[in-house]
């Protein structure tokens, strides 16, 4: 509960997550078919970079501040939505961008715990039929809340890994998921500090039983410092068609401008279960 995410808000991580979210959104509307989206840790919505906490760390101008010149290529589509979002000094989190991409029959939940944020989500969609706010456990929230009625659809998980079994829980999770809403995509986030714990959780996923798994990474720098965020990863269960190859597009595109130069940065989607 400690975890605040304007502290960190618009850096590599968040662009790497929202550029490949922003697609997958896009693959979903493709079809005419309503669908939902579950935000299972939602945060604010919306971040003011001007704002003490994300000022202090400044991690956003070695992020999206590094990107918004660009206005074609595989990170187009979602750079344009953080313009329209008010950007700069408004930076928005997956919440608004989802709901600026839901057609009107589609539908957005958002579950926060932590009371302070979830009552600034509640207020930012207030009056909004098209999106429910939950002040609930993500965990508890990913039973409760699947399937969906829509029968289609994405869940986003993306916990803030500040407590031990992380990893382990979500390997539960895309199980759970998967027996549950078998035709849900799944998006699960992750850190990726040093190797071990990935390898032990992508194992555990190769494991489980669940088929079309694809794993997407990007590392800044070797990861071997625990101690550090050296990169992210995305799993992402059920990919829409044509997500594999813009996976790779958009990584490449966010290594180009983000990487500093450092020794073992680079990026990777790969196959854990074949569909």
């Amino acid at each position: 509960m400690n975890y605040r995410h304007a502290f960190h808000a618009g850096n590599f991580a968040d662009c790497m997550k929202h550029a490949l979210l922003v697609s997958l959104i896009h693959r979903l509307c493709a079809k005419d078919t309503p669908f939902r989206v579950l935000d299972t840790h939602a945060g604010i919505g919306v971040y003011d970079l001007t704002a003490s906490e994300a000022e202090r760390t400044g991690e956003w101008r070695r992020g999206i501040g590094r990107l918004l010149d660009i206005t074609e290529g595989p990170l187009a589509a979602w750079l344009d939505l953080v313009r329209r979002a008010g950007f700069p000094p408004h930076f928005p989190g997956s919440p608004a961008l989802v709901r600026m991409m839901l057609r009107p029959r589609d539908r957005l939940v958002l579950c926060e715990l932590h009371e302070d944020d979830s009552a600034v989500l509640r207020t930012l969609f207030r009056g909004d039929p098209q999106t429910a706010v939950h002040k609930r456990d993500a965990w508890e929230a990913m039973t409760a809340l699947t399937p969906f009625a829509e029968k289609r659809g994405l869940v986003l998980v993306d916990p803030p890994f500040e407590v031990d079994g992380e990893f382990e829980r979500m390997a539960e999770a895309v199980s759970l998921l998967a027996h549950r809403f078998r035709a849900g995509v799944q998006a699960h986030w992750y850190p990726v500090k040093h190797r071990a714990p990935v390898r032990a959780f992508h194992t555990a996923l190769g494991e489980s039983g669940v088929r079309d798994i694809l794993a997407c990474e990007l590392w800044l720098r070797e990861p071997t410092d625990p101690q550090r965020l050296n990169g992210c990863g995305l799993v992402v269960v059920n990919p829409p068609w044509k997500f594999e190859d813009e996976a790779r597009a958009i990584l490449a595109a966010l290594l180009e401008r983000l990487s500093q130069g450092e020794p073992g940065q680079g990026f990777a989607v790969t196959r854990i279960a074949e569909e």
